[in-house]
């Protein structure tokens, strides 16, 4: 989905369409409607904490503007951007009816999440047919097809990679966004995924993206022209390899209609750092709230919790966690906050708290 939150609020507030726009506030940044009608939204210029933006419109990030940046950063950049909070129960009402869409097409799906999917088109009736003079045209198609679809359901764009394989269909879903369709065959690859930075391609992060560029490998190209072995000396057996095999675009992961989660968590970072004693009471009642959210969710997906934990961050980003497992599996409030709070005693709390997180793994169905 293209700028996901940030399409679904558009819908909530047309008059926002072509303007920077950043999602991420608190609550008091809900728009307030005036006397005559119109609403008053406010601005990056106007925020003081240190917020991280959870997505944001592209017009904002024509600005240089990106998710995960943190907002004091953001409204340097573009200080006339619209703040808005975000609205997570709305976000997952239009997630289900993309996904609702889309199976409608084409029924093989593996959820990766609020806003992407992957789809096994292979088999669909037309996908191997040529339309023309287009080798390709029946697949295409579809792929429209689906596209028109989720626009219909939900008034929102998507933009769809259609490849031989799961690693390029991540790539090639980003590069005409927003609201493309590209479509791409092994062929392609010097042309269109070579070029592009070695980052681009999922599961090679900032640590890895380091390492290569020591090495002097800046693009897709350059990795795929190093030769194996010299991949697996710097990088061990099974990285090397699959930095060789995806740098030519191979991939043989299945499409994955079903999984079970891991954990399920919720986390907040304050405005201001927070102290155990002195902040005693906000702490509480934020920590008594995200145990709240946890229960609601666990109890929404259909699961119990084994082991329940906590997240700290202090204020010299030291990060510290804690969990305890129990004898029964639980999804209620009272007793995930109970757990939690005896996690929270094995902590030394005499730094200020910058981060409070609380999770639920061992998860088992209820």
């Amino acid at each position: 989905m293209d700028a996901f939150y940030a399409s679904v609020e558009l819908l909530r507030y047309p008059e926002l369409k072509g303007l920077p726009v950043v999602i991420g506030g608190r609550r008091r940044h809900q728009p307030q409607t005036l006397p005559d009608g119109t609403r008053r939204f406010a601005v990056l210029r106007e925020y003081s904490g240190r917020g991280v933006i959870t997505t944001a419109t592209y017009a904002a990030r024509a600005f240089g503007v990106n998710s995960a940046m943190g907002m004091m950063k953001a409204a340097q950049l573009c200080p006339q951007a619209v703040l808005l909070p975000a609205d997570f129960d709305e976000y997952r009402r239009h997630s289900r009816a993309f996904k609702a869409a889309v199976a409608e097409v084409a029924p093989v799906i593996e959820d990766r999440g609020i806003d992407e999917i992957y789809i096994e088109l292979t088999d669909l009736p037309g996908a191997q047919d040529a339309l023309g003079h287009d080798a390709f045209g029946g697949v295409r198609a579809i792929a429209q097809e689906i596209r028109n679809n989720v626009r219909r359901a939900t008034g929102l764009s998507c933009s769809i990679g259609v490849t031989p394989n799961k690693l390029l269909a991540k790539i090639a879903s980003e590069l005409d966004k927003p609201d493309g369709l590209t479509l791409l065959t092994e062929a392609d690859l010097p042309t269109r995924i070579w070029p592009l930075p070695v980052r681009r391609i999922n599961g090679i992060g900032p640590k890895a993206g380091a390492r290569l560029a020591a090495l002097g490998i800046a693009t897709i190209g350059d990795l795929a022209a190093r030769p194996r072995q010299e991949l697996i000396a710097h990088f061990g057996r099974s990285q090397g390899r699959w930095l060789h095999e995806a740098a030519h675009g191979q991939d043989e992961r299945p499409v994955i209609t079903h999984s079970e989660p891991v954990s399920v968590s919720r986390e907040t970072t304050f405005e201001r750092d927070l102290h155990a004693v002195a902040d005693r009471a906000q702490l509480g009642a934020v920590f008594t709230e995200l145990c709240q959210q946890l229960a609601a969710d666990l109890q929404r997906k259909g699961y119990r919790s084994r082991t329940i934990g906590i997240k700290l961050r202090f204020d010299d980003f030291r990060t510290v966690t804690r969990d305890h497992t129990l004898a029964e599996a639980t999804a209620e409030a009272a007793t995930i906050r109970r757990t939690a709070g005896l996690c929270l005693k094995r902590v030394d709390l005499a730094r200020r708290l910058r981060l409070l997180g609380v999770r639920a793994a061992g998860l088992v169905r209820a």
